[in-house]
């Protein structure tokens, strides 16, 4: 729980004894590869912030296809906020693609540390609202850009999973089929060579 514990207090500014204070709030979890955390019809009641491996949050369309919202590698938080905002059933799944190592966070935990240190509650607005900025990003990128631009701020963005995912989950993630991605990976690799 060391990555944890450090992004909570360096990053959110919770003092060593207001972590403990909290410690109530979130539990540790091994999560075997394919483990679900979450699936459509529950209501999300926790977060997941990952020490160790790899986890997915997508949905599942009317023709039985996948369509992955969010990868989350070692040190992302992932969670259906709208679920455990609003209290409502979710749409989504949430599972392993690699075991993994969790930290299972109470949907309380954030109010109850911006309770206790003020910074806190800073902490986690940026949180939301860079959350809300990725999204929108996302979706101005899936209506408006190539699969070559999109491929690319993927990579930006998740500069350790090319290795990692399987080919078909990145193209689910980008919005092509994976034969699109095929031809823009090799379209880039003879770019490079130029």
């Amino acid at each position: 729980m060391e990555k944890f514990k450090s992004f909570i207090i360096d990053k959110g500014q919770l003092t060593e004894q207001e972590f403990e204070l909290l410690s109530n709030k979130f539990r540790i979890k091994e999560i075997n590869k394919g483990q679900t955390l979450l699936q459509k019809g529950d209501v999300c009641r926790n977060a997941f912030f990952v020490e160790k491996g790899l986890l997915k949050m997508y949905s599942i369309n009317e023709h039985g296809v996948k369509n992955i919202i969010q990868f989350a590698p070692e040190d992302w938080i992932v969670m259906d906020r709208g679920s455990a905002y609003f209290n409502e059933p979710t749409e989504y799944f949430i599972d392993a693609i690699e075991s993994s190592i969790v930290v299972q966070i109470s949907e309380d935990f954030m109010g109850s540390a911006a309770e206790l240190n003020p910074k806190f509650r800073r902490f986690n607005e940026i949180l939301l609202q860079n959350h809300i900025r990725h999204l929108q990003k996302r979706i101005s990128l899936l209506i408006g850009s190539s699969a070559e631009v999109r491929y690319l701020d993927f990579i930006k963005l998740y500069p350790n999973l090319t290795q990692r995912v399987p080919q078909w989950m990145i193209a689910s993630y980008l919005g092509v089929a994976p034969e699109s991605l095929s031809r823009v990976r090799k379209e880039l690799y003879l770019k490079s060579k130029k």
